[in-house]
């Protein structure tokens, strides 16, 4: 049993994630290896929640967005949970993975989970007054 970093989940609301999104994620969070890899096909993550391959791919693109699932090589039947949202074999790995997460994320080299950006409104053009 790995021990769940749970540091993002309490956040999980705010990021604004589809039913399919959550319904992928819990699918992620139970197929994953110590650290937070998973390997399995989008295929394969499809049939075992129950949604069709386009809601599938969806629903990941939704996770990959908010950097909740990172696919650093786009290695096939590779992902891998941010270290917020992993699990670990112990509360020493567990420990060790989000101070390191936590310096990668100051020093930019990885982005923390986040919600989508605001849509950008676009402005309407305005006419002008022309003196005469």
């Amino acid at each position: 049993m790995l021990i769940q970093a749970h540091i993002a989940f309490a956040k999980l609301h705010e990021l604004d994630l589809s039913k399919a999104a959550h319904d992928l994620l819990s699918a992620l969070v139970k197929l994953q290896r110590p650290g937070g890899e998973v390997n399995a096909s989008q295929v394969e993550l499809a049939a075992r929640v129950g949604l069709s391959k386009n809601r599938t791919s969806i629903a990941m693109t939704q996770l990959v967005e908010r950097n909740i699932v990172l696919r650093p090589d786009r290695r096939y039947r590779s992902y891998f949970l941010h270290p917020y949202f992993a699990g670990y074999a112990s509360v020493e790995d567990l420990e060790q993975a989000l101070a390191d997460a936590t310096e990668a994320i100051k020093a930019g080299e990885l982005a923390a989970p986040a919600p989508p950006p605001e849509p950008q409104r676009h402005l309407t053009a305005v006419p002008t007054r022309r003196s005469a």
